[in-house]
């Protein structure tokens, strides 16, 4: 029952959640998007391409939902500058990312299974970048798709509520307080955070002033409000507004308190605001490090991860705390879980009989049609359950057909990653829908609108593309 948890698939998916974290906290993605505002200029149409685009390469490196989640604010803050909703943007986001997941294998989970899968039944690993055979059509299909179709088929909505935009937050707190003009609130090294005095907070009655040290030594109080306006030396009541500056790390540390309410967490500013910081460049190197490792197979995947996961931490490009948070603790006890159900499906020979009754109603002399069967099977199930579960049931079942069939399994188990990254016709499909269901202001329906040309595509490329590069 508890065996899938030593697969070694566990530690790289944990380790590529860290890796993740990592290129966001450096401020790379942050950095990507003011790249994306700058040149998108004032046209829709291009800002999809850029959006779509620019999201495939993220997760190409970082995952589906890392993409998604790094992105989704920056997303939304562009739409809303250029006076466009929001809604006509964000389900491309995500139906970006699916199509670049099959960029490289470290686009998703699912690219790591099926190659393993495949070795385990003699075959050879697909290459790291092999999976861009299929993949770069699969993005530029998608985003064709998208451009001609989504102005007709995607809402243009008001969500109740978006992400907040800190990324000008500088600009944002020298209008708040009267502060002088020769003070860098933001920067590489330090930045500054909002927290206000909680109810029965021991600060209470304590006297304070702008300027003062705090008493941990690490921050300075820059400012003071009371009810919006600007105060000198003060005697603090609960409700007042505190501006602190510091290091981010003492930022990080010491609004951890039950007696201040943060208004926006250290990290989300930074990450926001500060494009490419100061560990950018060690967070790049560690990702170029393991790209290299998993493209050339000197240590197996997930030693090339978790070397990656545990370089961030090293090098201090995250803390032990945060790369710990990082981690989808859910994603993992789901694959963990299902591990041991792929296996009994197929040594109870149950993957045997669904694979026997699939022939018997196709035939083994057309392997095109039996390829169509398990893509189809696996786009149903994809858009209830997530792709990683689909494709712990369905890759046995594929294995088996092929076997019974007496062709390649490679093409059936390219077949199944293809169609579990076609998860676009509910918003539960993946966690990346989800994201975007609520700034978007979509609604259940939305998604099958101008998901459903998307998931007949990917059928498509998997039944007549994947053949031709991955012969029977």
């Amino acid at each position: 029952m508890f065996s899938g948890f030593g697969d070694p698939v566990i530690v790289f998916i944990a380790a590529l959640f860290v890796v993740s974290d990592g290129l966001d906290a450096s401020g790379v993605t942050a950095w990507a998007g003011q790249h994306l505002v700058e040149k998108a200029g004032d046209s829709r149409r291009k800002l999809v391409v850029l959006i779509m685009g620019l999201v495939a390469l993220v997760t190409a490196l970082i995952s589906v939902n890392g993409a998604v989640a790094a992105l989704l604010p920056m997303v939304v803050v562009t739409a809303v500058r250029l006076k466009l909703s929001p809604s006509r943007f964000l389900i491309p986001l995500a139906f970006g990312a699916h199509a670049g997941s099959l960029l490289v294998m470290t686009g998703t989970p699912v690219n790591v299974l099926v190659s393993e899968m495949a070795v385990s039944v003699g075959e050879r690993s697909f290459g790291f970048f092999e999976f861009a055979l299929v993949g770069i059509p699969l993005v530029v299909g998608t985003i064709l798709i998208v451009v001609f179709f989504g102005p007709r088929l995607l809402p243009e909505r008001v969500a109740d509520s978006i992400p907040r935009d800190l990324s000008q937050h500088a600009r944002t707190l020298e209008l708040q307080y009267s502060l002088p003009k020769d003070i860098d609130l933001i920067s590489r090294e330090a930045g500054a955070t909002e927290v206000v005095v909680a109810p029965r907070s021991d600060l209470i009655g304590q006297s304070v002033f702008p300027g003062m040290v705090t008493e941990s030594g690490d921050l300075v109080i820059a400012a003071i409000q009371r009810a919006g306006e600007d105060r000198g030396r003060t005697v603090l009541v609960a409700g007042d507004t505190l501006l602190l500056r510091g290091s981010w790390d003492a930022l990080d540390i010491n609004t951890i308190d039950s007696d201040v309410i943060v208004v926006d967490a250290p990290q989300k500013i930074r990450r926001q605001a500060v494009p490419m910081g100061p560990k950018a460049k060690a967070a790049l190197a560690i990702v170029l490090g393991m790209v290299v490792l998993l493209a050339t197979g000197l240590v197996p995947a997930s030693v090339a991860a978790l070397l990656a996961a545990c370089a961030m931490v090293l090098l201090r490009v995250l803390t032990v705390s945060e790369a710990h948070r990082s981690v989808s603790w859910t994603t993992l006890l789901l694959v963990g879980g299902m591990i041991p159900l792929s296996v009994a499906i197929e040594v109870t020979g149950v993957a045997d009989a669904i694979a026997t009754g699939l022939i018997d109603v196709i035939g083994a002399e057309r392997p095109h049609l039996l390829v169509l069967g398990i893509a189809v099977v696996t786009v149903v199930l994809g858009q209830l359950i997530s792709n990683m579960a689909t494709a712990l049931i369905i890759a046995p079942i594929a294995i088996a057909v092929a076997v019974d069939a007496g062709i390649s399994p490679l093409p059936l188990l390219m077949a199944v990653t293809v169609a579990a990254a076609a998860s676009f016709l509910t918003p539960v499909a993946t966690p990346a829908n989800t994201m975007v269901m609520g700034p978007g202001g979509y609604r259940f329906s939305d998604y099958w609108k101008l998901g459903l040309p998307l998931a007949v595509f990917f059928v498509a490329v998997a039944t007549l593309l994947v053949p031709l590069i991955w012969r029977f």
